[in-house]
């Protein structure tokens, strides 16, 4: 698949097939994320695939409540990848801290898609999350509490329905300027 239809095929899913992900797309899901750049090669990321029905169901519920219900449909979603923030090495640290920037946001931005895109490739689906409880799923998977979930990202096979959506984007002058602003 040529990348720019790549990029025009990867969309945010929120309904999966019960199908099991086989253990080989997932290793190569890995293998995307362990190639992706960071600022001084810290790879300040730990990806946990959970994958595992029951604990991945009460990931799940960790990211609705009776009040916030729009993930509702990461129950159906046969794997979770969580990403959390680990410690960047100090070059980094201090390059960010200089620059008042935060590099390991940028970074688990970078690993998440390639991890989204790569499970394009595969004929899978994904849709990244930034709502979930902090604390229960830290408590679920057992990250350490001076540790931040990033990212939770569901991925499965979209139904065979599922249609490829129109995408709706801001004009290009409003994202992009030549040599000014």
């Amino acid at each position: 698949m040529l990348f720019q239809e790549l990029i025009s095929k990867r969309q945010s899913v929120r309904k999966y097939q019960e199908k099991t992900v086989e253990k080989e797309k997932i290793q190569q899901l890995i293998e995307a994320v362990h190639l992706a750049p960071s600022a001084c090669n810290s790879q300040p990321w730990k990806l946990i695939i959970v994958n595992n029905p029951e604990l991945k169901d009460k990931v799940a519920k960790a990211t609705f409540s009776k009040t916030v219900s729009f993930n509702k449909f990461v129950t159906e979603a046969p794997v979770l990848a969580i990403f959390v923030f680990e410690k960047a090495k100090l070059t980094a640290r201090i390059g960010g801290s200089i620059k008042n920037q935060e590099y390991p946001q940028y970074d688990i931005g970078i690993a998440a898609a390639h991890f989204c895109l790569q499970a394009t490739e595969l004929g899978l689906s994904t849709c990244m999350l930034g709502w979930f409880n902090q604390k229960k799923i830290q408590q679920l998977l057992k990250i350490p509490k001076k540790r931040k979930v990033a990212l939770v990202i569901t991925l499965g096979y979209e139904p065979d329905a599922y249609k490829q959506r129109k995408k709706i984007r801001k004009p290009l002058d409003e994202i992009c300027g030549f040599n000014s602003y």
